[in-house]
Parts: structure tokens; sequence; C-alpha cells
């Protein structure tokens, strides 16, 4: 079988959450022939792994890139942006940080964060810290935190699956920093309740290139149409 031209745009989704957030937006690919897959990192969404760090996450996600025989438009959201940083593959294209984290090799997700100047969000309110190394989200403020534009059955069925996420994984420190070789884009939630839209810009500059959508932390959901847009100009080359 020779190798599929057309690139495949796979899908990493960000902290607490799992592959099923991405659902609306890989409709609207479908339905414009852009063929797509949704990453569950380990013990998210149907993974059976355990939870794991940033490594094993981003090791996860390098295996699925090896067994992917055509190009791949590489997209991470929120924590997933270090995800797609740190994993490496011959095959990516283009990365896409959704509302992400950036970090560059030796720095964690948090010391990138508190590397730029202070910015409060709801995040810290809406974060419950667990005696197991993890944390959760207290379903009663999420739809601020991740869902402020979405429509409400659709926040309620996602607030019901977010899980539980490990420190480690905002922890360890990037041994790559796949932006520095490979082309990328960035694209703002201006409304974002969880990553400030400064700290947005300034991880932005880092990226080939920039777009903006005037929504919250989950484009894919509030604005899957318009999110779709912008993965189908890079998709198109």
């Amino acid at each position: 079988m020779s190798k599929p031209s057309q690139p495949i745009v796979v899908l990493v989704h960000g902290a607490w959450h799992g592959a099923w957030c991405f659902a609306g937006l890989q409709t609207e690919l479908d339905d414009r022939g852009i063929a797509s897959l949704a990453v569950d990192l380990p013990g998210h969404g149907t993974s059976l792994e355990p939870l794991g760090d940033l490594h094993g996450d981003a090791a996860h996600l390098a295996s699925v890139l090896a067994t992917i025989d055509a190009p791949v438009v590489l997209v991470g959201h929120s924590y997933g942006g270090a995800v797609i940083s740190q994993a490496t593959a011959a095959n990516v294209t283009h990365l896409v940080y959704l509302t992400a984290f950036v970090p560059d090799i030796g720095e964690t997700v948090m010391t990138q964060l508190q590397s730029m100047p202070a910015a409060r969000t709801m995040l810290g309110d809406a974060m419950v810290i667990g005696g197991n190394g993890c944390s959760t989200i207290n379903p009663d403020l999420a739809r601020d935190v991740f869902y402020g534009q979405c429509h409400p059955a659709h926040t309620l069925a996602n607030v019901a699956r977010l899980s539980a996420q490990p420190f480690a994984t905002m922890t360890q420190p990037l041994t790559n920093a796949a932006w520095r070789t490979v082309p990328s884009t960035y694209v703002c939630c201006s409304e974002d309740q969880a990553i400030d839209i400064t700290h947005q810009q300034l991880m932005a500059a880092r990226c080939s290139r920039v777009e903006t959508l005037a929504t919250d932390h989950s484009p894919f959901a509030s604005m899957p149409s318009e999110t779709a847009d912008v993965l189908e100009l890079i998709w198109r080359g």
C-alpha cells in the first residue's frame, strides 16, 4: 500500500480531560474530509494504563505516532502542549498549540507558568489537591474555568468525564522541545479562564505563527467550526 499523501490531525488533550473532549471538533473535521485521531493519555478517558508523568505521556504519544503512515499535524491542548513538545516523531510536519503550554528544554509546565508575570485565573480556585499525588477539579467550578461559552448540556457531560491529574505531569522538566525544529501555530483564546491571555501571548512568541479565537479554554467544544478552520488551513499547507 502506498503511503497516504494527506496529513492526519492527531489531537492530544490537556489535564483532567481525555480524547472524548475532541468529539465535536472531530465531527467538523470529518465533514471536511480531514482524518483525525484523538489520543487518550495514560490513565485518562478509556485508557487502562496507570496515570504517569510527562515523559510517560510523551512516550505513549510517540508510540501512537510511530504507527501512523502519514504526515501528522499534531495538536496539543493546554498541558498537552508540553506533551507534544516532549514527544518526537519524524512524521510530524506541524505543531498546533491550542491555548497550550510551550515549555523549553529544562522547563516544566509549572516553571514556565511561574516565569511569567502573575495573572490570576479561576483554575487555582477550582483545583482540589489530593493526597495521592494528583489533583481533581471541583465540578461546581469546572464550567466557569473550562467551558464558559459551551452549550450547557455539553458542559454537564464534559464535567462528568473529568478525571484526576498527576502532579508529576506539571513538574517534570522537558528533555526535548519539538517547536524549536518543527513549524508551529499557537491558537490564543481570549476569554480563557484557565490560562490567562497574557500568558498565552507570551508562550505564543515561541511559535511560527499565531491565531486568536474569542472563546474559552475549550475551543474544540465552544467553537469547533472555527477551530477546524484553523486546522484545515494548516492541513492544506
